[in-house]
């Protein structure tokens, strides 16, 4: 479905390139520089105007709806699981049990050295600086 999206997608691109480079410039929509006669025929300046006028504005909607489908299909293909349910690994799923205390079977190191084969390291209380962190004025 979404490489069929993508193939509408790329050849409405190359359309709507292709029919705004055949417009002609009317010096930026101030009236000048148009001539040509004022008639109104279907196959005269301004009448083909109108068509790749419109022609630009059916394409560009059809590329806003294409824009769309295409991101609203990845964000159904790409669902990302939700965290806020879940148990940490190694935790007790014993409900009204202690939780487990930091440092022991809830980090996810922990469980990759217990999968390895490895003992889990003890924790280590923080070492005390050896000098002063700031120097002192004398």
């Amino acid at each position: 479905m979404q490489t069929v999206v993508v193939l509408i997608h790329l050849m409405v691109v190359l359309a709507m390139i292709g029919v705004v480079l055949l417009q002609r410039s009317e010096g930026g929509g101030l009236g000048i520089g148009g001539g040509g006669g004022g008639g109104g025929g279907f196959m005269s300046s301004r009448g083909t105007a109108n068509v790749l006028t419109r022609a630009t504005a059916i394409l560009a909607a059809t590329f806003f709806v294409t824009s769309l489908a295409l991101s609203i299909l990845a964000g159904l293909a790409h669902r990302p699981a939700s965290i806020i349910g879940t148990d940490a690994p190694g935790a007790p799923t014993v409900p009204g049990s202690a939780p487990a205390p930091l440092g022991e079977g809830g980090g996810v190191l922990d469980t990759l050295r217990q999968r390895s084969g490895e003992a889990p390291s003890p924790p280590s209380a923080p070492s005390a600086p050896a000098g002063p962190a700031v120097p002192q004025s004398q």
